[in-house]
């Protein structure tokens, strides 16, 4: 047989760059963050509709 070993686990066929995270990206999710932005908004919906129930009756 006369096969290269590959270089790695998954070769690169196209030579495309290594993919690299900007500094402080872990690539994980920011849960935290998103439940806080997701709170405000429930809260302001939750506020609108009240003050717009007791503007109109």
């Amino acid at each position: 047989m006369n096969a290269l070993p590959p270089k790695d686990p998954l070769p690169n066929p196209m030579d495309h760059p290594d993919e690299l995270h900007p500094d402080g990206s872990d690539g994980s999710p920011k849960f935290g963050r998103l439940l806080i932005v997701l709170a405000i908004a429930v809260m302001m919906i939750v506020g609108i509709t009240i003050g717009s129930q007791a503007y109109f009756s």
